[in-house]
């Protein structure tokens, strides 16, 4: 938990970021994918409505094994021949108890059949006759909650944030979710019972909650954005979304597990029931809520008001800019760059100060104080050519370089004149000159 702690820190700094906004075609693909999934799922299998909205007679009975006695009761009920009966749909329920849905019958057929019920080994045989009428009214029911639940929330939204496409987002959102839950009951074959429609209708709410909490941050990220030269609305909204990553992702699990495990039992350990028919409605809606707010929302939000030419002429704004701040301060690091690169004066040899240094890698035109010539005879290897040579070759700078951007170059190690070997002809004239010298010092 100290990890993920870490990272959501990271995350509201804007050390890191994920660009949510940025890569909205993606998540709007990734959507697009799921909801025709769903639709398809709706088209071809169609939703297994519950005996509540269809009507019918439903016998409760109990029973030693129901899970081991679910074939012998389907097939004891299909033997009875009787047409409405002929597709009974026999359901355990619970750990002694089972439940035989079948169309209307007459008062003979109900007889007929409960008896073959008990003859399958059932004992309390109690059928209960469901007309269509009630189930009808509580799916209008549900549908007029559904609009007015709808409209509460675009006037509720438009009037805590004054933004009109707030509203747009968050209903986006919402039939995102409707879609996908419903598409999962189609695709699962799990009955539609009045606990799905009061899963379906909590789930709403839910998914609404999760998507309020990021646009009240984006509300406070994007306040005063218009003069701003720094951020974008789109980078707001996307800072929004990653400050309130991590806790959407822990109120999400939180809410799952607990909803999870009650799919199981009811699923699993109860078998049908109204606990199942509610559980799973929560567990998808409540995943598709948390992953809308995040990937469909506020992506959507960004998108329509980055549409206002306001927020388009913003935007330009710090697209000129940011290349226009980055420039001084390469500006600024090359000049720093020069003064710690500029190379010392390199040191002149005893041989060489007929040939002063002016600046590195240029060569003092004074004449000889002789004011001889190439005639008067070479004059003694004291090693000051070899650095005269590599001052030529300093100087042979190409035009842009300077003592500021070109490396210094390590000298090269010199060997003692006297540890040299000469020329033999050379040393040989050489040779008289230097005794020369020598007597005329020693005479001082």
């Amino acid at each position: 938990m100290s990890k993920l702690g870490e990272i959501g820190a990271r995350l509201y700094r804007g050390d890191v970021s994920v660009d949510f906004v940025g890569r909205r075609k993606t998540w709007y693909l990734m959507s697009l994918a799921i909801v025709l999934v769903a639709l398809a799922g709706l088209l071809f299998r169609g939703l297994n409505f519950g005996i509540e909205f269809r009507g019918g007679v439903e016998f409760n009975a109990q029973i030693a094994n129901p899970s081991a006695s679910v074939e012998k009761v389907t097939n004891a009920v299909v033997d009875t021949q009787i047409e409405p009966a002929l597709n009974p749909v026999v359901i355990s329920s619970g750990s002694n108890a089972i439940r035989v849905q079948t169309k209307s019958l007459t008062i003979d057929e109900t007889e007929v059949v409960a008896q073959a019920i008990e003859d399958a080994g059932a004992t309390e045989v109690n059928p209960a006759e469901i007309g269509p009428t009630w189930g009808a009214a509580i799916a209008n029911r549900a549908l007029t909650g559904l609009i007015v639940f709808v409209v509460l929330v675009v006037l509720f939204i438009w009037a805590y944030f004054r933004e009109w496409r707030m509203s747009v987002a968050a209903i986006v959102a919402l039939v995102h979710d409707l879609i996908i839950t419903i598409g999962v009951y189609a695709l699962t074959g799990f009955e539609v019972t009045p606990a799905t429609v009061t899963g379906i209708l909590t789930i709403l709410g839910y998914s609404l909650y999760d998507t309020v909490v990021v646009f009240d941050k984006v509300r406070e990220n994007t306040r005063g954005v218009a003069t701003s030269t720094r951020r974008t609305y789109a980078d707001s909204a996307n800072l929004a979304v990653n400050q309130t990553l991590v806790r959407s992702i822990n109120t999400s699990l939180a809410a799952l597990l607990p909803v999870g495990a009650i799919l199981y039992v009811g699923a699993f350990q109860l078998g049908s029931g109204p606990l199942k028919d509610l559980a799973l409605a929560l567990f998808v809606g409540m995943a598709a809520g948390a992953y809308s707010s995040i990937f469909i929302a506020t992506p959507l939000l960004a998108q329509l008001k980055m549409r206002e030419p306001a927020m388009q002429a913003q935007a330009k704004r710090v697209a000129s800019r940011r290349p226009a701040v980055a420039k001084p301060a390469m500006s600024t690091s090359s000049v720093t760059a020069a003064k710690v690169a500029k190379p010392p004066q390199p040191a002149v040899g005893a041989g060489s100060t007929a040939a002063g240094l002016t600046t590195p890698g240029q060569l003092d035109a004074r004449p000889e104080p002789d004011g001889g010539s190439s005639d008067a005879g070479p004059e003694p290897d004291d090693g000051s050519s070899d650095i005269e040579a590599d001052l030529d070759a300093e100087s042979d700078l190409e035009p842009d370089e300077t003592a500021a951007t070109k490396p210094v170059r390590p000298r090269p190690v010199r060997t003692p004149t006297a540890a040299r070997p000469m020329n033999s002809a050379a040393s040989k004239r050489a040779q008289p000159q230097r005794q020369a010298r020598s007597k005329r010092g020693k005479g001082r």
